[in-house]
């Protein structure tokens, strides 16, 4: 009963998550006719952007989910209310240090992302203040393995962002500033169903919140989701300081297509993380992290089989015809983010059973992209447009290799079974 529980709660949310993806296609299906190709790669720059700058609460949603699914007590339930609001006031004073940042830098920032329209950049911070909040209520939500209000929060919020592109962008023609407005209105939306939801849970009395044993805890969470989202982010920021708006434009639209696959395994992360938890927590096995790998590899090749026999057809649906040019590419991005996807599933499990020690290697990993991205950066051949591009793609294959290896590593080859917080030892999987 607890594998059919499984797979029917991952497939609801990955109902949800092919909804929302829907709603995403169809954004692409707007936005490159109505921006062209340049402004629409400035807005496969921003998008991204806004995943770097939720890197800060990336461990959140995890630590928020592990306390709800632990907190069993009424004590438990104080000290996570005091949690939520104290994590939420220092949730706004790095938003606002980061606003003020980039304001005293704003003429650089515009510079090397090459934006003619300030206002997005404002519009996408304040976006940013919505993305580093919501992993507080989500947490919630997913800790009580609540995941119908989780999907819809994801499909409304997609829902949102389709609509507010298509009034927005194609009928009012606001341009990238319009673009960002809408995706603001989406994420408010899936700011605030979860936190609506789980409002009876952090609205009345308070423990007092103690700070280390959080510190000890989200670092590394914050750490170790970190490293990962930056592999996953980081080329776009880099194409688009090297290559002109249209060429950037054509790359944006072969790394959607190959980050979808990522996007789709998402639900079975949801649903595993606070099974895990508790089974951690009561020193029982369980086989749900090998469902999610086995149902993650399944889909992530099908995915990327598909983007190798067909690599022209999803570009036709979506994408003008000047966008076949990168056809080429396709296959390389689908296989290449193949194995962080993969990578993901396993270091959820690992961060679920308190189990660190991988952290440090994944941000080893994470600054040595980001050194060989600078490296790149000073040496390659920006008018072999193709060749450069494949260069970049595989430097993220690479590397999300490394990453999977690492993270498979800990998780079948070590026997570190940390304490997780409010539970017993950890049990092997």
């Amino acid at each position: 009963m607890s594998r059919l529980a499984f797979f029917r709660q991952s497939g609801w949310l990955l109902i949800a998550t092919v909804a929302n993806g829907a709603l995403m296609w169809g954004v692409h299906l707007v936005v490159p006719r109505a921006l062209g190709e340049g402004t629409y790669g400035l807005y496969n720059t921003l998008v991204p952007l806004l995943s770097l700058i939720g890197i800060p609460a990336g461990g959140l949603q995890i630590i928020l989910a592990q306390q709800t699914a632990s907190a069993l007590t009424e004590h438990d339930q104080r000290q996570l209310r005091g949690a939520v609001r104290v994590l939420g006031t220092g949730i706004f004073a790095i938003w606002l240090v980061a606003f003020i940042t980039v304001f005293v830098l704003q003429d650089y920032v515009l510079s090397a992302l090459k934006i003619s329209q300030p206002a997005a950049l404002w519009i996408t911070l304040l976006a940013g203040l919505l993305i580093l909040g919501t992993p507080l209520f989500a947490g919630i939500i997913q800790g009580r393995q609540d995941f119908v209000w989780l999907g819809w929060s994801g499909m409304l919020g997609g829902l949102g962002r389709f609509v507010g592109i298509v009034v927005i962008v194609a009928i009012l023609g606001f341009g990238i500033t319009g673009a960002m407005t809408a995706v603001f209105l989406g994420l408010l939306l899936s700011f605030t169903i979860p936190a609506w939801q789980t409002r009876s849970v952090w609205q009345g009395p308070t423990e007092p919140f103690l700070w280390k044993p959080w510190l000890g805890r989200v670092v590394p969470l914050s750490l170790g989701i970190g490293a990962t989202t930056f592999i996953m982010n980081a080329d776009m920021i880099l194409v688009r300081s090297l290559f002109n708006e249209n060429q950037t434009g054509y790359y944006s639209a072969a790394g959607i297509l190959g980050r979808a696959l990522a996007y789709f395994t998402v639900p079975m992360t949801q649903v595993m993380f606070p099974k895990v938890v508790q089974s951690a927590a009561r020193a029982e096995r369980t086989s749900v992290v090998a469902q999610a790998v086995g149902a993650t590899a399944l889909l992530g090749g099908v995915g990327a089989l598909f983007c190798t026999i067909v690599p022209a057809l999803p570009l036709r649906i979506i994408y003008p015809e000047p966008y076949l040019v990168i056809t080429p590419l396709v296959p390389w991005f689908a296989w290449c983010v193949l194995p962080l996807t993969l990578a993901n599933v396993l270091i959820n499990n690992l961060l679920a059973r308190s189990r660190f020690k991988v952290v440090p290697w994944l941000v080893t990993l994470a600054l040595a992209y980001g050194t060989v991205l600078f490296l790149i950066s000073k040496k390659i051949d920006v008018t072999n447009q193709l060749a450069a591009f494949k260069t970049i793609v595989r430097v993220l294959g690479c590397f999300g290799l490394f990453v999977l290896v690492v993270s498979a590593w800990f998780t079948w080859k070590t026997t570190d079974h940390a304490r997780p917080p409010g539970g017993p030892t950890a049990a092997t999987i």
